[in-house]
């Protein structure tokens, strides 16, 4: 059973930076695909940004949202996907889960993903 718990949440002002993590436990790390999604209230969950590999090559997406600001990366060696966010906007603030899947691909929406963390809360004020 593949378990992600996330972290690095917090309060920070607009155009400040935060680094998310979420460290994957359970399952075969280098064999999964991996996503960042978010909920603001009010809202349904929207994909952030996708990852996957095939050996040592990482292919990556972003929702045009946050294109050029945020940026998905991995670190295999510490089974652990990272979510680094610039220029934060108020519109930023939500809930943000990271989620995995076994195979190679990128994966966009919810139903995709079989498995979800419990989420980090990041709050932008203006």
């Amino acid at each position: 059973q593949v378990q992600l718990v996330e972290s690095g949440g917090g309060l920070v002002q607009a155009g400040g930076s935060l680094r998310l993590s979420c460290a994957a436990s359970g399952g075969a790390f280098s064999k999964y695909a991996m996503g960042w999604f978010r909920q603001a209230p009010g809202k349904e969950r929207e994909f952030v940004a996708a990852i996957t590999w095939s050996g040592n090559t990482a292919s990556t997406n972003h929702a045009d949202s946050v294109k050029g600001r945020f940026t998905i990366s991995r670190d295999i060696a510490k089974n652990t996907v990272y979510l680094q966010m610039n220029s934060l906007k108020p519109e930023d603030t939500a809930v943000y889960h990271c989620a995995a899947r076994s195979g190679y691909g990128m994966f966009t929406t919810e139903p995709l993903y079989d498995y979800w963390g419990q989420g980090t809360q990041v709050t932008v004020s203006s």
